[in-house]
């Protein structure tokens, strides 16, 4: 039970490393933990204690217990690593608890403080030239390929990727962006096979950047209408769980070609850590490489005109 000053006493900046702490530690099971031993008895819930996640992770439990409760703005590295080790983390998890735990510059105290400005937007993501010939060089080889900057926002995509998921650039601007899709777009739940498990992963993407980039208005003003507009992202977000796609697989209904899978490699093109390109591909000789041609044979005789990516003027360096 969570103490009853506790929102009292809980600091704004050390709430996000809270809530992720309370939700792991809920999820890690005491076998999952090496702790399933008869002599606990009964519990009520299926996760960890905080006395025995303090005691595996080698701190105080009322250390421990400040920091779950939000009471403590940080933690040094070596705390962290042995809380993560603990929880039994993965490597995005691992990193996205010390993002939010790394201690933030705290302004200088004022008698009289000066009224706050209003939220700065970031400046607007470009794709460099040479990305968007990547692009177009991925498109000749029947290779789908889009970049997702910030929020997941789709900054770019090949004509194949558009015909494959969705022609981003035929949406207005601000609704090119992959959480909208997957949550607030019918299509999306008759595209992929496992639509439970990408509203998953996309959650957990779209949570890892509001670890690094928790002052970011835009990213607080999406996550606020996807939760009024969309149920089951508000039951996913609320999991607090992070992911970080590296390579995999994605299984896709296509209404066109049918079903098929593609592997997927996420690369960070440039100098913008904020931007990730997915490479999409298909095992050679697979049904899903013969219907990923057909997709690409249907998109060059289709009635459409353009570069073959979906480039907005001005759109890059």
């Amino acid at each position: 039970m969570r103490d009853p000053g506790q929102m009292d006493r809980e600091h704004p900046d050390s709430a996000p490393m809270a809530e992720f702490l309370r939700s792991a530690r809920s999820r890690l099971t005491p076998q999952e933990a090496g702790l399933d031993d008869p002599s606990l008895g009964r519990r009520r819930v299926s996760g960890l204690r905080r006395e025995e996640l303090a005691r595996l992770a080698g701190v105080s439990v009322d250390y421990y217990t400040r920091l779950e409760q939000g009471r403590s703005r940080s933690a040094s590295a070596e705390v962290l690593d042995a809380l993560a080790t603990a929880l039994h983390l993965d490597d995005a998890e691992r990193g996205h608890l010390h993002t939010l735990g790394r201690p933030r510059p705290q302004p200088a105290r004022r008698r009289r403080p000066p009224p706050a400005p209003a939220p700065l937007l970031p400046p607007p993501q470009r794709v460099h030239r040479a990305t968007w010939d990547l692009l177009d060089t991925l498109q000749q080889t029947c290779r789908p390929g889009f970049v997702l900057g910030r929020r997941l926002d789709v900054l770019a995509h090949n004509q194949l990727a558009g015909r494959l998921i969705t022609d981003f650039r035929a949406l207005p601007a601000a609704e090119r962006n992959q959480a909208r899709f997957v949550f607030l777009d019918p299509h999306a739940r008759e595209l992929y096979r496992d639509w439970t498990r990408v509203a998953a992963d996309t959650a957990a993407m779209l949570r890892l950047d509001a670890g690094r980039h928790p002052d970011d208005p835009a990213l607080s003003a999406l996550v606020g209408d996807l939760s009024i507009r969309s149920k089951e992202f508000r039951r996913v977000w609320s999991d607090n769980k992070v992911h970080r796609r590296t390579t995999g697989t994605k299984d896709y209904h296509h209404p066109l070609v049918g079903d098929l899978t593609v592997t997927y490699q996420a690369l960070t093109p440039g100098d913008d850590p904020d931007q990730i390109l997915f490479v999409y591909g298909t095992e050679p000789g697979s049904p899903s490489e013969t219907s990923l041609r057909l997709l690409a044979q249907w998109s060059r005789t289709a009635a459409d005109t353009g570069s073959v990516t979906a480039q907005a003027p001005g759109a890059h360096d």
